[in-house]
């Protein structure tokens, strides 16, 4: 459903996505690794059409992103570290919006808005302005605005910055669900107990290109079958010069 080939992105002479190579099918849930600067939010806005490769080029589902963007758009939801809000808007606008952008027509558009409202604890916040919110709260209703349209993807960038605990449970399980249902999550985050806990399989970039990908099994025998933060450590702690002979555990 998710397909990179040769993703390549230059700034000048920095070399930030090299050559990156990944096939995520339907129905998976990609947890996608890396310390600071390693490219996984460059990768991640080539993905949402925010950025264009220098090379390369991404697939959701049939549609080439940067040739056909209206139609991969389409089937997929972007969920940034630092998300957009209409602060003019309620709640209840957003998702209105959102849903008439996509095209839904009202009776399913109120019917999922409903849903997930209800799902994501925001009934009491629906017509309250955006811009009134906490930083928790404006986080429930990004997620709502991304399932709202029933996408078929779904990329997220620290899916937990500001939830407590209760609603990052929500927001975890929704995942793994949606996932469950035959979607597709991409999802990038620094917390690894997250990608322990949902990831179906791990890709973890170094200095911009593929250094380990696997099943959280397989990743933590690079740790001598210890916790994913070893074989995390072992494989980003190693040369630029060896990842990008390939020489980097894989």
């Amino acid at each position: 459903m998710i397909r990179l080939d040769g993703l390549t992105k230059r700034f000048g002479s920095l070399v930030a996505v090299d050559a990156l190579t990944l096939d995520i099918p339907a129905g998976q849930l990609f947890a996608f690794l890396g310390p600071n600067a390693a490219g996984k939010t460059t990768t991640i806005k080539m993905m949402a059409g925010l950025l264009k490769p220098t090379a390369g080029r991404v697939r959701i589902g049939t549609h080439d992103v940067h040739q056909s963007p209206v139609e991969a758009k389409r089937l997929l939801a972007y969920i940034p570290d630092c998300p957009f809000l209409y602060d003019k808007l309620t709640a209840n606008e957003m998702l209105m919006v959102v849903g008439e952008l996509f095209g839904m027509a009202s009776p399913e558009l109120e019917r999922q808005r409903d849903h997930w409202f209800e799902y994501f604890d925001l009934n009491d916040y629906r017509h309250e302005l955006l811009e009134n919110l906490s930083h928790g709260t404006r986080q429930r209703v990004v997620f709502a605005t991304a399932f709202v349209h029933s996408p078929r993807v779904i990329v997220v960038d620290e899916p937990m910055v500001g939830l407590d605990p209760r609603h990052g449970r929500l927001v975890k399980d929704a995942l793994r669900n949606f996932a469950g249902r035959g979607g597709t999550v991409f999802l990038s985050t620094h917390v690894l107990s997250v990608a322990e806990e949902l990831a179906d399989r791990i890709g973890i970039i170094n200095h911009g290109r593929l250094a380990a990908c696997g099943s959280l099994a397989e990743l933590r025998k690079l740790g001598k079958d210890e916790e994913l933060e070893k074989a995390f450590l072992a494989i980003t702690e190693e040369p630029a010069s060896a990842v990008a002979a390939g020489k980097a555990p894989i």
